[in-house]
């Protein structure tokens, strides 16, 4: 239902407006519509951003709390930059932290790279990737899963290594696509 209208007539008391029942008839059923699932949740609303009409223009202005995003909307997920302090065995990378993560330091023996709390289009990279060791990807998926090398690129130790990989499904049989990518600083590209 759209919102309805109150008739208040073209000028006080003329006869044309809507009678008093009817109006608050009307106030009933916009209200209705205001606080039914169909409308949106108003308590999910309030509880992350405090909603405020200006009374003399009647705009209605909604600013979020802060930190009043979960972060499986944007948050850290999105915007935030973390670092990998361990340099072999198994090393945790939660998708929820950071979407780039920097390498404190070169590999110093072969690592896995266990990721948790992925999200679909979620996209995650690893920078400053060194050292002439095995990598190896690996998912707390439910039941398993799959990791799809795009490109012909392979990982480099003796190079400075990009690992950017992309979370295809989130299912308990997780997908994932991934490239890597030797860099080096250049201010001229060409």
């Amino acid at each position: 239902m759209a919102k309805q209208t109150i008739n208040i007539g073209t000028t006080a008391n003329d006869g044309t407006g809507s009678t008093l029942r009817a109006a608050f008839d009307i106030c009933n059923d916009n209200f209705t519509e205001l606080y039914t699932d169909d409308a949106g949740d108003v308590g999910s609303i309030t509880a992350t951003a405090p909603i405020a009409r200006d009374q003399a223009t009647g705009a209605v202005t909604i600013s979020l709390l802060d930190d009043g995003v979960t972060h499986a909307k944007l948050e850290n997920r999105y915007t935030a930059s973390g670092s990998i302090t361990t340099y072999t065995g198994a090393v945790t990378v939660d998708w929820s932290a950071a979407t780039n993560f920097v390498m404190g330091s070169s590999l110093s023996g072969a690592i896995e790279f266990d990721f948790t709390n992925f999200k679909t289009g979620q996209v995650l990279t690893i920078h400053n990737l060194t050292g002439a060791y095995t990598i190896t990807l690996d998912s707390n998926a439910a039941t398993s899963e799959t990791f799809n090398k795009l490109g012909g690129n392979d990982y480099d130790g003796s190079a400075t290594n990009a690992l950017m990989i992309e979370c295809i499904s989130d299912s308990a049989n997780a997908v994932f696509n991934y490239s890597v990518l030797t860099y080096v600083s250049d201010t001229t590209p060409s």
